[in-house]
């Protein structure tokens, strides 16, 4: 199987890119990166200050074997801040909870004080949580929330009318802070 096949049975339909925009972010960017392995798949990008990881998937028979903190680590030793979507909690789906728990693990932290939601073109809305890690102690949410801003622009909105036909992640629109 492919590795866009393996993201797209793993991942829900709304949070899948197309694979021509994955494929033209990796071939036309120098930021965004795919490391595939038998073990895991990562998509992520790196900016001069921070990483936004896009999608990582550990390989089924894999898991549990530490592989997914061990991907972390090797970004955290860049020395950036990184952030990333995580699906809220339902507890009817123990992978949302795994997800959540693995990350939190990770030293990862919910920027609480952001909503992160958009609207589907089928009237669907959607609402992610937003987690960053940091080497530097207490960053702002306002950092965080202007480097979701820009993952916005550049990695979910990279030719988003040719693929869509529509802005997917306008960030004055998707990110808002929580009162």
């Amino acid at each position: 199987m492919d590795w866009y096949d393996r993201l797209n049975e793993y991942f829900p339909e709304y949070e899948m890119k197309k694979e021509g925009q994955i494929q033209a972010l990796i071939r036309e960017t120098d930021i965004y990166r795919k490391v595939d392995t038998d073990k895991f798949l990562l998509l992520y990008a790196e900016f001069p200050t921070f990483i936004f990881i896009d999608y990582l998937l550990i390989n089924p028979a894999t898991r549990g074997q530490g592989i997914g903190t061990k991907v972390i680590s090797s970004l955290k030793n860049r020395g950036k801040d990184i952030i990333l979507e995580v699906e809220p909690i339902d507890r009817n789906d123990e992978d949302t909870i795994k997800r959540v728990h693995f990350y939190q693990k990770n030293g990862f932290v919910k920027a609480d004080r952001i909503r992160y939601s958009w609207e589907e073109e089928n009237g669907e809305t959607y609402e992610m949580n937003i987690y960053y890690w940091s080497p530097h102690e207490n960053l702002p949410q306002e950092v965080v929330l202007e480097n979701m801003a820009k993952a916005c622009k550049e990695i979910h909105n990279f030719r988003a009318q040719q693929y869509y036909g529509r802005s997917v992640a306008n960030p004055d629109e998707v990110l808002h802070w929580k009162h």
